[in-house]
């Protein structure tokens, strides 16, 4: 059984920095590209931040130059360092991942964590 779980949120002052991780844990074969979204109350998800296994790594333009993306791929694990953070950022951070589980069939699925919440107060 593949899993993905969010940890690091918290609520922090305007300015201030957190770091998310997402770790992935199970029987996995492989682990494609990982996201980091966020959904805030009344709003659609967005997604923020993508990185590929390889390193690569693409980012929306609201956050672009504050949160970095990176992923430990012998931790099974991709990480969300968000800077200079604003009260806009409010909402519940989620990630996925594209995994591959261990065992004959191999398909690759794609898999969410429950998120974990950030609030940022002015």
């Amino acid at each position: 059984q593949v899993q993905l779980a969010e940890s690091g949120g918290g609520s922090v002052q305007a300015g201030g920095s957190l770091r998310l991780s997402c770790v992935a844990s199970g029987s996995i074969f492989s682990i494609g590209v990982m996201r980091w979204y966020r959904q805030a109350p009344g709003n659609q998800r967005e997604l923020l931040a993508s990185i590929t296994s390889a390193g690569s790594t693409d980012y929306v333009d609201s956050v672009k130059g504050r949160f970095t993306i990176s992923r430990d791929n012998t931790k099974n694990t991709a990480y969300l360092q968000m800077n200079s953070l604003k009260p806009e950022d409010t909402a519940v951070y989620s990630c996925n991942a594209d995994i591959t589980a261990g065992g004959p069939r191999r398909r690759e699925i794609r898999y969410w964590g429950p998120g974990t919440q950030v609030t940022v107060s002015s």
